[in-house]
């Protein structure tokens, strides 16, 4: 009898708090703006309803950054992946007030979503902000960025396309300066860190934490 490991997970569904408003927003927008799980490959220019640069934003939280980035970019497509309820129904939300139209949403593991509906060489770019840095010693395990996903997230861009990470963990940023480093489909646009793009916006908890003189580490590595 085999015994089936189940993956590690980079998160845990906690039963966070829907808001009215934010159920009203799931239930009234996500079948405008949502993707459905599944396990087929999804054709994004079709999705999007236009030919234009693809941008995936893994685990998205509230939504305001990425909100502002589609909002100030309107020439970029965004595909966001969130697991959790409370921060999807806050993008959708976000998406009604502001009018974006250049905005898509799955609510389901990234991994996964990368693995069966992100064909190849199809994305411009990927972000990832804040992702959960898992900070005690034990659960290093569980973080996002490990060799084997960076690996896949470089199948999905195209050559020249990009990935930008940003942590406020010390210790996060050096680790996934060493996973990104060794990955050999990239090349860093920086020597180590980079300077924060224009396009991310500061949040409220990093302008807190910058004025408590917390460091924030961007990393942007280009595909070759």
């Amino acid at each position: 009898m085999t015994t089936q490991h189940r993956p590690i997970r980079s998160f845990v569904l906690r039963q966070g708090r829907v808001s009215n408003a934010q159920q009203r927003s799931f239930d009234t927008l996500m079948p405008a703006f949502g993707l459905t799980y599944s396990e087929t490959t999804v054709d994004l220019t079709q999705a999007f309803g236009r030919t234009a640069p693809k941008i995936l934003e893994i685990g998205f939280g509230m939504g305001e950054p990425t909100a502002h980035i589609a909002q100030h970019h309107p020439e970029n497509d965004y595909l966001g992946v969130e697991v959790h309820m409370p921060g999807v129904g806050s993008l959708l939300k976000q998406i009604e007030e502001l009018g974006l139209t250049n905005i898509r949403l799955i609510q389901h593991d990234a991994v996964e979503v990368l693995k069966n509906m992100i064909a190849p060489a199809t994305l411009d770019g990927v972000h990832i902000f804040f992702p959960d840095p898992w900070h005690k010693k034990r659960h290093n395990k569980r973080r996002l960025i490990q060799a084997d996903f960076v690996s896949l997230l470089c199948d999905r861009l195209k050559p020249g396309g990009y990935l930008h990470v940003a942590t406020d963990w010390q210790d996060y940023a050096e680790q996934v300066l060493e996973v990104l480093n060794n990955e050999p489909n990239l090349i860093n646009t920086a020597d180590d860190y980079a300077p924060k793009p224009e396009y991310r916006p500061l949040t409220k908890f990093e302008q807190r934490g910058l004025r408590l003189g917390h460091g924030v580490w961007d990393l942007v590595f280009k595909r070759k």
